[in-house]
């Protein structure tokens, strides 16, 4: 089994953390919403597989480029 790293793409704000670890994810499913500058910004799942860790907590600060989920394909 491989490991797909989900980062964040954008500098704000967990919003809403949509799944649970050990939750089944589809290529595609909707993950985590970010807030930055007063817009939800959705992030998916690259691929499909089982949400191994959660690496983020609702509303905790985020950047560009930090580590959000792994998800185990």
């Amino acid at each position: 089994m491989a490991e797909v790293k989900v980062h964040s793409d954008v500098t704000g704000t967990a919003w809403k953390i949509v799944v649970s670890e050990g939750q089944m994810v589809e290529e595609g499913d909707e993950l985590i919403i970010a807030e930055a500058m007063k817009m939800e910004i959705p992030h998916v799942a690259p691929e499909s597989g089982t949400v191994k860790k959660i690496c983020v907590e609702e509303g905790a600060s985020i950047s560009e480029d930090d580590l959000l989920f792994i998800i185990e394909t």
